[in-house]
C-alpha cells in the first residue's frame, strides 16, 4: 500500500525533505498553490499550515491524525494547505519560520517537543496565528491556541479493558519519551488495572509503569522501533500478554514483537494511541484489541474553521470523553471475544467518569 508521506509528496515537492530546501522554496503564498502546497478547486486566500516533530506525517499516530485533519479542512473549508516535515528537534524553528515566510494564516504544530519553538515564533510573529496540538502554556499566549486531551480518561477505560481480558494476569505499558502527554496515558492506564482489581478482587500486574513512584519504562525517543521491540519481548517474558506503547512510531516495534509472539501461538494482544490503531495500523489488527484516541483531526479542523472565520481564540481545546475528544476505539475483530459484562461495565465507567462521579488523575491532565 502506497504510504502517505508518498501520497503527499506527489502533489508537494521533493525537496521538503530538508529544512534547508523548505526555507528556500516555501515563499510568501500567490494566487497560485505554492511548491509544498496544496489547494482545491475555488480555494480561499486562506492557508493553514502544520509542522510535525520528527515522527512525520506517516506515523500512524498523532502527527497522520492531525495532518489528516487539516487536510479535512483543505476539502471541507476550500483553503490551501502547506506542510512541512521534521526529521529532527533541530528542524523545529527553521520549519516554523518557513510557514510564517510562507503566509500562513494558522500553524499548527504537533507534539509536546514543539513547546519552545512554537513559542519563540509565535512571540516573533504576533500578527500569525498558531494552534499547538498536545501542549499547554503556564502563562497563555495570545496567538497560540492549545489543542490538549485528557487521554488519562480514555487510558482509564483501556487499564480496566486489559485487566479485564488478559489471561496471564499481567499487563504492560511503555513510553517513548518521559513527558506529560506521554505519562498521562500510562498513569490513566495504571489506574484502570487499579480499579478492576479493587472491583473485582483481583490481583492483575502492570509491567512498564509505577504511578505512584512515576517511574518505568521509556525508550528515549519516537523513532528506535527495535528498542520498542526489544521492551516488548521483556514484558512477554515476564508474562505479559497485553501491551500499550505510548510512543508514536516505536509502538510499532511492539506490534512487530506481539506479532511475532501471535505466530508462535501465544494468545497476545496490543492495545494502541492516539489514533484507531486498527485502521492506522493495520499490520497489526489481528492483534488489536482497542486504542486510546485523541480525536486530532476534528480538533484541527475545528480549529481552522474558526480561524478562517475570524473567531480565532487562544482559550485551550480540552478533548474529554464527555465532549468526545478522547474515546476509546471499537474492539473491531475482538468483539466477540470481549464478554458482555465487560462491556456494560466499560459503558458505566465512561458515564461514571462523564457526570464526575469517577475521579481519574493524573499529574499530567490539562488544565483549561
Amino acid at each position: 500500500m502506497t504510504s502517505l508521506r508518498a501520497r503527499m509528496k506527489r502533489g508537494s515537492m521533493a525537496g521538503l525533505a530538508t529544512v534547508s530546501a523548505s526555507a528556500l522554496l516555501l515563499t510568501a503564498c500567490g494566487a497560485a498553490p505554492e511548491p509544498g502546497s496544496t489547494s482545491s478547486a475555488g480555494a480561499s486566500d486562506y492557508t493553514g499550515c502544520i509542522v510535525s516533530d520528527s515522527g512525520g506525517f506517516d506515523d500512524q499516530s498523532f502527527n497522520q491524525s492531525s495532518y489528516e485533519g487539516l487536510k479535512k479542512a483543505e476539502k471541507d473549508l476550500g483553503i490551501k494547505v502547506n506542510q512541512v516535515e521534521s526529521k529532527t528537534n533541530n528542524d523545529f524553528e527553521p520549519n516554523l519560520r518557513a510557514m510564517v515566510t510562507a503566509g500562513c494564516d494558522l500553524t499548527v504544530t504537533v507534539g509536546f517537543l514543539l513547546g519552545d519553538a512554537t513559542k519563540a515564533q509565535a512571540a516573533a510573529n504576533p500578527d500569525s496565528h498558531f494552534a499547538i496540538i498536545d501542549f499547554g502554556y503556564e502563562t497563555p499566549i495570545s496567538n497560540v491556541k492549545p489543542i490538549i486531551y485528557d487521554t488519562a480518561q480514555a487510558a482509564f477505560m483501556a487499564g480496566y479493558l486489559a485487566a479485564g481480558t488478559t489471561k496471564t494476569g499481567t499487563v504492560a505499558t511503555f513510553g517513548g519519551i518521559k513527558i506529560p502527554t506521554v505519562t498521562i496515558f500510562m498513569d490513566g492506564y495504571a489506574d484502570g488495572v487499579k480499579y478492576y482489581n479493587e472491583q473485582k478482587g483481583k490481583d492483575v500486574k502492570l509491567l512498564g509503569w509505577n504511578k505512584d513512584a512515576q517511574d518505568g519504562s521509556f525508550t528515549g525517543d519516537f523513532e528506535k522501533q527495535d528498542v520498542g521491540k526489544q521492551l516488548t519481548r521483556n514484558f512477554l517474558d515476564q508474562g505479559a500478554d497485553i501491551v500499550m506503547p505510548v510512543a508514536g512510531p516505536v509502538g510499532k516495534g511492539a506490534g512487530a514483537a506481539l506479532q511475532e509472539a501471535k505466530n508462535s501461538g501465544k494468545d497476545v494482544k496490543l492495545i494502541w494511541v492516539d489514533s484507531d490503531g486498527f485502521l492506522t495500523a493495520p499490520d497489526y489488527k489481528e492483534i488489536m484489541l482497542s486504542s486510546v484516541m485523541k480525536q486530532m483531526g476534528e480538533a484541527v479542523e475545528t480549529v481552522v474553521k474558526e480561524d478562517k472565520d475570524g473567531k480565532f481564540s487562544n482559550t485551550p481545546y480540552v478533548g474529554t470523553l464527555a465532549n468526545d475528544g478522547v474515546q476509546l476505539a471499537p474492539f473491531h475483530d475482538f468483539d466477540s471475544q470481549v464478554p458482555a459484562d465487560l462491556k456494560s461495565e466499560l459503558d458505566q465507567i465512561k458515564k461514571d467518569i462523564v457526570d464526575g462521579k469517577l475521579k481519574v488523575e493524573s499529574d499530567a491532565s490539562p488544565k483549561a
